[in-house]
């Protein structure tokens, strides 16, 4: 049994460590315009943005994200006062994808400008345009343009809507979402063509009856919420196994089974007792729902700042050594005194004392698990206090749970492991990986500062002398402060010693040399592939030769009889790179897109415009107006009306007379879902012709 508990512990902790689409409109904008003095004018951009989205900010270093662009203009004449402002809940973080700092806005975010007209006794229209970039964790949409127009009638009338006739034969209404790719058609009579965009409509591609059904079908995201919850629920279990809180089991169990005369209300008390431990857990991430920003504030910044990614580096270390046994990490003992001496108030008062005197006692061991958690799981997430909440909630209802069916059965408490050396050995295990955990916090450091000190190879080094010291600490070769002076060497340390001799020959294969990634399973530990002593930088793709073109990959497709591979892809997607590195790049998947296909990486972010003859706008209601004036914006649209989609990375495979061979897929994957698609419609194509 004990040797089940210590093999569950450390399998929980090297899981932290190892830790569809529609047409989708995440932000809606409104354009105010309000006067803030004599004959001067503020506008005043607002974008709401739908939970896990974000939009990032104006100020972006080059090569990496699409930084959001918002400007003021008038044909009647204006005068800018100041620059753009931006205000929103701000988020600052090192992206390992693009090698940066980027940040973005969550929730909610405004842009304003002040201007004041040239003539003030005139009226005045005045165009809005923003173009900006939405992503969330798992994709990225494509740039979009949007323009605003309000009219100022004078310096005391109020602002209203208004499109000047000189525009409306240039501007397009798109379907409703759910219908793009439909209908596009003038609001007007005046223009009787849609400009041709190069036939941006095909027909023929009818994403929704594919000529084959085989593939992967597109999967839905996944819910974070339930993988955190049930991520806490096993590191509450972990707690449950140290020294703090094991030996409490047993004595407060009986206190509540056997301390009252009226068994009945005893077992009711163990549950109310248990049902407190969750609230109190679950209260710990109130203050991050009430306070507003507080997660950019603490969680975002892990990821973004120097020194504090320092300072975790240190209290990681600290942690470390205290569950090694070379001190002990406690609150303050008035806190417990106060919270104990509560526990006399007796009835249900009582019994929530008693639970949160349980909670700050076990401190010591529950902490740095806590610590763990919480920051590998929430660390760079837009939505941290949902996911604070459930993280806590599930740690919690581990211990409601076994609190509970002990008062329920308390039969089952001769069943349990005694108290003893074991326990100390699970403490120690925690160590090392405290230790391990340590590193990624100074390698985040050591990114965000440009250093690069802390190269893969070197992380990768030190990793492995931490993994040698735990087998053998494991095989007792080594002894801590509270170790038994002669361990038993049980079959769970045992079992635990050959994984750890396992990991270390997996790591080593990351000091070997080689043209393709490794250690994908550590890709969001590891510092990144160009930050390593022997990268160095490809042509291309992979050695790939894509084209940029949707029509020119067609006419390669019809000479050489291949299928061709639709990438809608981007320079700021960051999930696009992620499939290049670790999916693209796979033995069985890298030959089909080097062989087999015709790749047409079209990028929806590209910021070329196209000719004037092509340019359009599309009006999208409540006086918005999207613009197609570059190449990104072509492809967009084309991506938009023909398969209904607007999200990065989307892959669809068409044959040279363009139609879809399997159903289309969207967003990272593993390999083999991305593999069975391409090797789907690679050999239905073959077998057709």
């Amino acid at each position: 049994m004990k040797d089940l508990k210590l093999v569950l512990s450390t399998l929980f902790i090297l899981i932290i460590t190892l830790y569809n689409a529609q047409i989708t409109t995440p932000v809606k904008f409104k354009l105010d315009v309000n006067p803030v003095g004599k004959e001067e004018y503020e506008a005043v951009l607002t974008g709401t943005i739908k939970d896990t989205w974000h939009v990032y900010s104006k100020d972006l270093p080059p090569d990496s994200g699409i930084p959001t662009e918002f400007k003021i203009s008038s044909e009647d004449g204006i005068q800018l006062i100041g620059k753009v402002q931006e205000i929103g809940k701000k988020h600052d973080e090192f992206s390992e994808a693009f090698g940066a700092q980027i940040v973005y806005y969550s929730n909610k975010v405004v842009f304003k400008q002040k201007f004041k007209p040239k003539d003030p006794s005139k009226p005045v229209s005045i165009t809005a345009e923003i173009m900006f970039q939405t992503c969330n964790d798992r994709v990225c949409l494509a740039p979009e343009t949007l323009e605003f127009e309000k009219r100022i009638e004078g310096t005391k009338t109020s602002a209203t809507e208004k499109i000047p006739e000189s525009e409306k034969d240039s501007v397009y209404e798109v379907a409703p979402a759910g219908e793009v790719g439909t209908v596009l058609k003038p609001t007007t009579v005046a223009t009787p063509d849609l400009p041709k965009q190069d036939g941006l409509k095909i027909n023929s591609l009818d994403f929704k009856n594919p000529l084959t059904n085989c593939g992967t079908e597109q999967q839905k995201p996944a819910n974070d919420n339930w993988l955190v919850l049930g991520l806490g629920f096993l590191g509450g279990l972990i707690a449950l196994l140290t020294p703090c809180v094991f030996p409490m089991i047993p004595l407060t169990v009986s206190f509540f089974t056997k301390g009252n005369k009226d068994k009945a209300k005893g077992k009711r008390d163990a549950f109310i007792y248990g049902f407190f431990i969750l609230l109190i857990f679950v209260l710990l991430s109130i203050p991050f729902h009430i306070i507003d920003g507080i997660s950019g504030n603490i969680f975002n910044q892990i990821s973004t700042n120097i020194w504090l990614n320092l300072f975790f580096f240190a209290i990681f270390l600290f942690f470390a050594l205290s569950f090694f046994g070379y001190y002990e990490i406690t609150l303050p003992s008035s806190i417990a005194n106060k919270s104990s001496k509560a526990e006399e108030a007796g009835g249900i008062i009582g019994i929530f004392f008693m639970a949160l005197t349980l909670v700050i006692v076990s401190f010591s061991c529950t902490g740095p698990i806590l610590g763990s958690l919480l920051g590998g799981v929430v660390a760079g997430a837009t939505n941290v206090p949902t996911l604070l909440t459930f993280a806590l909630a599930g740690f919690g209802l581990a211990w409601a749970l076994v609190f509970g069916l002990l008062a329920l059965f308390p039969q089952a408490l001769q069943s349990l492991p005694k108290s003893g050396g074991w326990m100390n050995t699970v403490k120690v295990v925690l160590g090392f990986i405290e230790l391990a955990l340590a590193l990624k916090f100074l390698s985040k450091a050591d990114l965000v500062s440009k250093t690069f000190f802390l190269k893969r190879e070197l992380f990768i080094v030190l990793w492995i002398i931490i993994a040698i010291g735990l087998v053998v600490y494991l095989f007792g070769k080594i002894r801590f402060p509270h170790d038994d002076k002669n361990p038993k060497i049980s079959l769970g340390r045992r079992i635990l010693g050959v994984f750890g001799i396992v990991f270390i020959a997996y790591l080593i294969q990351g000091l070997i040399p080689s043209e393709k990634p490794k250690l994908q399973m550590l890709s969001g530990i590891l510092p990144p592939l160009n930050v390593s002593y022997l990268h160095k930088e490809e042509d291309g793709i992979l050695g790939l030769k894509p084209y940029h073109n949707y029509f020119e990959a067609i006419e390669v497709a019809k000479k050489e009889n291949k299928p061709v591979l639709i990438d809608f892809t981007g320079y700021g997607c960051e999930n696009c790179r992620k499939m290049e590195e670790f999916v693209w790049s796979q033995d069985d998947v890298l030959p089909m897109l080097q062989n087999d296909v015709i790749i047409a990486s079209v990028y929806v972010d590209d910021k070329e415009e196209l000719p004037e003859n092509e340019q359009i706008k599309i009006d999208m209601g409540d006086g918005q107006k999207k613009k197609v004036k570059t190449i990104g914006d072509k492809w967009s649209l084309f991506q938009q009306v023909n398969f209904n989609n607007n999200s990065q990375p989307h892959y669809v495979l068409v044959t040279p007379d363009q139609q879809v061979i399997n159903s289309p897929v969207s967003g990272y994957m593993p390999k083999e879902d991305f593999k069975k698609f391409l090797k789907c419609g690679i050999e239905y194509f073959k077998t057709k012709n």
